[in-house]
C-alpha cells in the first residue's frame, strides 16, 4: 500500500489493518451494533451504524445486531421493531437473526457466579444512597462496604436468593470487588446485578435480577466473539472495567475502540430529553420531522443515501465536537437535486388573470422533470387564462432590484410565456387580491422569438386545474445552537415556537394529487418536499418541507 493510501486511512482502519496483517483472531473482523431498545434511534446512532457496518464490509467481515435489553423498566418491543426498520432503511444488513443480551442471561449469571467463587464479587445489603456515598470523589478514595468481606459461600447463597426472588427490590445488589481507591470511578466496586421484579419484554417473569449494562455489555461482546467493539467516546472510561471482567473471567478478548460521537447543533440527542419532548406534546411523536431521530428524518424526506453521505463526510475523530446541521442539510440537498422531480406548487396563492389569453382555452406546455437527469423526461402542464403565483412574487411598489412581477415589469412564467403587468385589484383592507397581466404569444418557452428580456422567472399553477393541498413547513426545533448546554436553564426554554407552519390552502399542479407516501419533489423555487407518511390519505397528500433550496438559516442569523 502506498504512503498516500496509508495516510488516508482513519485511525480505526489503521488498527484493523494492523490486526489483519498480524493474523489476529485469524484475520477475522466481526463488529456489532448494540442499541438499547428504550427509544428510537437518532442521527448519532446513524453514524454508529454506518461505522460498524461499513468497516466490517470493507474488510470482509460481518456485523451483529444485538439489543442490549438489560433494563425491562424502559424497554419495549415497539423500539425493537423501530430499530430494525431504521437499520434496514439505511441499507444495512446484519448477519443472521437479531441477537439480544437477554439471550445470554443464564450465561451472564454463570459469569457472575464464577467471579464470586474467585473472590471478585460480593453481595451488598446497602441502599443505593449508602453505596453512592461510599464511592468517594474523583480526588478522594471511597470506603469499603461493611459487606465486602463476606465469605464466598455466603455470597453464593445470597446471590441465588436474589435470583429466586427471596428479597425485595433495592434490598441487595451484587458488586464487583476491585479497588475503592482507583482513580477511575467505574472501578470502585461497580454494581453487577440489581433486583427488578418487572416483566421483561422477551423473558417475561423468568428473571427478577438483571445485569447492569457495564457487566452485560462487554461480556456479550465476548460471548459473540466480537473482534472490534466500536463505541462512542463516552465509554472510554468504561474500557478498563470491561477489560478487567475479560481478564478475570478468562474469556474472549474483544477489543474496544472509541470514536467521537455525533453531536448536532440546534437539537438534543439525549433519549431522555427526546422522550420528554414527545411526552410533553412539544412534538408529534418520535417521528416528528423536527426531531433528529432516523424515523423523523425519513418522514421528513431524507434519503438513506443522504444519511450515509453525511456520516461519511463527518468522518471518524478521537475528540467530540459539534457538527453544524447545515452539513446534514447539504447532504440531502445534494442527493435530492439529482433525483427529485421538479413540480409546480404555490404555497400562498395570488390570482393572476392573463387578460389577452382566450377565455375557456387550455393548452399543455412541456416542462422538464429534472434538469440534472435527462432520463427523467418531460411532462405536460395545463396553462389557461387564470393562474396562481406566490403572493411574494408581486409587489405594488417594488425596489429597482425586484426581479419579479410589479408595475412596469415583465417576467417569465417557468416553461410558459413572458407576461407583463397591466393592473391589480385590492380588497377593503388594502390587500392585493388579483393581478392582471398580458402575455406575449411569441414568447413560449423553447420557442421564444419575442426578443423580450425577462430577468425573473416565476413558478405558477393553472387556477382551473390546481389542486388544494396542505403543506407543512418545518424549521429548527430550537432557537439556541446548544439548547442543553446551559446548566442554569432548562433546554425546553429554547424551543422554537415557530418551528412548524401549516399551510392549508396551497395550490399544486394536478399530477401531485396522485403522489404516494414518501414521494419526494422539488417545488420549483421553494425547496424540497415529500409526501407525509402520517397524515396523507389517498388523493389528498400532505407535503412536508424536507429542506429549503438554500441555507437561509445562516443568512437569517447573520452568519
Amino acid at each position: 500500500m502506498s504512503e498516500t493510501a496509508e495516510k488516508s486511512l482513519n485511525f480505526i482502519e489503521q488498527i484493523i489493518e494492523e490486526d489483519v496483517k498480524n493474523g489476529k483472531h485469524g484475520a477475522r473482523i466481526h463488529t456489532r451494533f448494540p442499541p438499547e431498545p428504550n427509544g428510537f434511534l437518532h442521527i448519532g446512532h446513524a453514524k454508529a451504524i454506518y461505522v460498524n457496518f461499513t468497516l466490517a464490509k470493507k474488510y470482509g467481515g460481518v456485523t451483529n445486531l444485538r439489543f442490549d435489553d438489560t433494563n425491562p423498566v424502559k424497554e419495549d418491543t415497539k423500539y425493537v421493531d423501530a430499530i430494525k426498520r431504521d437499520i434496514e432503511w439505511m441499507g444495512f444488513e446484519w448477519t443472521g437473526e437479531p441477537l439480544y443480551t437477554s439471550d445470554y442471561f443464564e450465561q451472564l449469571y454463570g459469569f457472575a457466579v464464577d467471579l464470586i467463587k474467585k473472590g471478585y464479587a460480593y453481595v451488598d445489603d446497602q441502599s443505593p444512597e449508602e453505596i453512592a456515598a461510599q464511592k468517594g470523589t474523583p480526588t478522594e478514595p471511597g470506603s469499603h462496604s461493611p459487606y465486602r468481606d463476606r465469605s464466598v459461600e455466603e455470597n453464593l447463597e445470597l446471590f441465588e436468593g436474589m435470583r429466586n426472588g427471596d428479597f425485595e427490590e433495592g434490598a441487595r445488589v451484587l458488586r464487583a470487588k476491585i479497588d475503592m481507591s482507583h482513580s477511575n470511578m467505574h472501578m470502585r466496586d461497580p454494581l453487577m446485578y440489581r433486583i427488578k421484579k418487572v416483566t421483561h419484554h422477551r423473558t417475561g417473569d423468568d428473571w427478577c435480577i438483571y445485569p447492569m449494562y457495564d457487566f452485560a455489555h462487554g461480556q456479550s461482546d465476548s460471548i459473540e466473539e466480537i473482534t472490534h467493539s466500536l463505541c462512542s467516546l463516552e465509554f472510554e472510561n468504561h474500557r478498563p472495567l470491561y477489560n478487567w471482567f475479560i481478564e478475570k473471567l478468562e474469556i474472549f478478548p474483544t477489543r474496544q475502540i472509541e470514536f467521537a460521537r455525533l453531536n448536532l447543533n440546534y437539537t438534543v440527542m439525549s433519549k431522555r430529553k427526546l422522550l420528554r419532548l414527545v411526552e410533553d406534546g412539544v412534538v408529534d411523536g418520535w417521528d416528528d420531522p423536527r426531531l433528529p431521530t432516523i424515523s423523523a428524518l425519513r418522514r421528513r424526506g431524507y434519503t438513506p443515501e443522504s444519511i450515509r453521505d453525511f456520516a461519511e463526510r463527518v468522518g471518524l475523530a478521537k475528540r467530540n465536537n459539534i457538527i453544524d446541521i447545515g452539513l446534514l442539510e447539504f447532504s440531502i440537498r445534494d442527493h435530492l437535486n439529482k433525483i427529485a422531480p421538479r413540480v409546480m406548487a404555490v404555497l400562498r396563492p395570488l390570482k393572476v388573470v392573463v387578460t389577452n389569453y382566450p377565455e375557456g382555452k387550455t393548452e399543455f406546455l412541456t416542462t422538464e422533470n429534472n434538469p440534472e437527469d435527462e432520463s427523467a423526461g418531460t411532462r405536460e402542464l395545463p396553462f389557461g387564462r387564470e393562474l396562481f403565483i406566490e403572493q411574494a412574487d408581486f409587489m405594488e411598489d417594488a425596489p429597482k432590484k425586484f426581479f419579479r412581477l410589479a408595475p412596469g415589469k415583465v417576467v417569465r412564467l417557468k416553461s410558459a410565456y413572458i407576461i407583463e403587468y397591466v393592473d391589480h385589484k385590492k380588497d377593503a383592507d388594502g390587500n392585493v387580491t388579483e393581478v392582471h397581466v398580458k402575455y406575449f404569444e411569441d414568447s413560449r418557452s423553447g420557442q421564444d422569438t419575442s426578443g423580450i428580456k425577462a430577468k425573473g422567472t416565476l413558478h405558477w399553477v393553472s387556477a382551473e386545474h390546481a389542486k388544494d393541498a396542505e403543506v407543512r413547513l418545518y424549521d429548527r426545533l430550537f432557537k439556541d445552537e446548544a439548547p442543553d448546554s446551559h446548566k442554569d436553564r432548562d433546554f425546553m426554554e429554547f424551543v422554537n415556537e415557530d418551528s412548524l407552519e401549516i399551510i392549508t390552502n396551497a395550490k399544486v399542479e394536478p399530477s401531485l394529487v396522485e403522489a404516494k407516501s414518501g414521494d419526494r419533489f422539488q417545488f420549483q423555487r421553494l425547496g424540497y418536499f415529500c409526501v407525509d407518511s402520517k397524515y396523507s390519505t389517498e388523493g389528498k397528500p400532505v407535503f412536508n418541507r424536507t429542506v429549503t433550496l438554500k441555507d437561509t438559516w445562516a443568512k437569517q442569523k447573520g452568519k
